[in-house]
């Protein structure tokens, strides 16, 4: 076999090493491993469109807009029929204008609008795209092509494949307009015909946190984490989710340690709770309880497997000085 030969096969299997275990990567949080494979196979492919939209997904949950927003723009552009590109695109463009000026703001907001449009006329049955679009809607003024009425349309579209999904966006349409029995009501009801309960127990949970309800609030953690576990657990990220609302209400922050510590020894991660998310916010809990060194460990070992997460980066400084 001739060495040219030998190389391609050898470069064929690296490359298909890195799409299979992309997915896995980003689950498990070695994002900087995620982006070092991913960046060799587009140089190697760069017709990839595959490669790129995770590309776009490594930036993002490392915060890093502009690198998402590019990477999605190429994976959209080679791919342009593809509904989850398109998701994945209006979310950086989304988060890109959560955190710019005025004017950066309103541009990008209108692009994350177009991206989930496009991505919802792709894919009349995606209700993650449909979801996204409902909260664009709800939360973007009318100048920006927003209005509850629009959600609303959205929760209806999807009422007869995500009822659940529907009665959430309901319950937060209502909760915008200060309808809060209604909010409740489009919570539980979400909770009762959904197929994966857990998740919405904890919407529920934290509606209860924004109102002030602590006890109803653990109340529902505790239905999510007996639901999540009638399942296994298994590509779950209840744990994380029931951890972090009972950071931010500012009760029980040993059970809320607890729980992510259960979730980073257990063997399944999922991509909305990162591992070196989850390391993060364990060391943002025994920082408030006053446990710097427990603290450090925690945003060192976030920062070892995302070297380019500012938030873990400054925590770090802070508690190191």
């Amino acid at each position: 076999m001739k060495a040219s030969s030998i190389l391609a096969l050898v470069l064929a299997g690296s490359l298909a090493f890195a799409e299979a275990d992309a997915r896995q990567m980003l689950a498990g949080g070695n994002i900087d491993e995620v982006i070092r494979q991913l960046n060799s196979k587009t140089s190697a492919a760069p017709n990839d469109a595959e490669a790129y939209h995770l590309l776009n997904r490594a930036y993002f949950v490392i915060e890093k807009w502009d690198q998402a927003i590019k990477a999605g723009e190429k994976a959209v552009a080679l791919k342009p029929d593809s509904s989850d590109y398109h998701m994945w695109l209006g979310r950086a463009y989304g988060s890109k204008a959560e955190h710019s000026g005025w004017i950066g703001g309103m541009s990008n907001a209108k692009k994350s609008r177009a991206e989930f449009e496009k991505s919802v006329a792709l894919n009349s049955m995606n209700a993650e795209a449909r979801t996204d679009l409902a909260e664009f809607y709800m939360e973007a003024p009318g100048m920006l092509g927003g209005g509850k009425d629009k959600a609303l349309a959205q929760a209806e579209a999807m009422a007869a494949y995500d009822a659940a999904s529907s009665h959430w966006v309901k319950g937060r349409v209502a909760e915008k307009n200060g309808q809060f029995d209604v909010a409740e009501s489009e919570y539980k009801t979400a909770i009762s015909v959904s197929k994966r309960p857990a998740g919405d127990w904890l919407n529920l949970a934290s509606f209860y946190r924004h109102r002030g309800r602590t006890a109803d609030v653990e109340d529902a953690i505790h239905h999510a984490l007996d639901a999540d576990k009638s399942t296994g657990h298994k590509k779950s990220n209840v744990m994380y989710g029931a951890a972090e609302i009972l950071y931010r209400s500012g009760r029980d922050f040993n059970g809320a340690a607890q729980l992510l510590r259960r979730y980073l020894n257990g063997p399944d991660k999922t991509e909305d709770a990162p591992a070196f998310q989850a390391h993060y916010l364990l060391g943002q809990i025994l920082e408030k309880q006053g446990n710097k060194p427990g603290a450090a460990e925690e945003y060192r070992a976030a920062v070892a497997l995302a070297p380019e997460y500012e938030q873990a980066q400054s925590a770090l400084r802070r508690v190191s000085q």
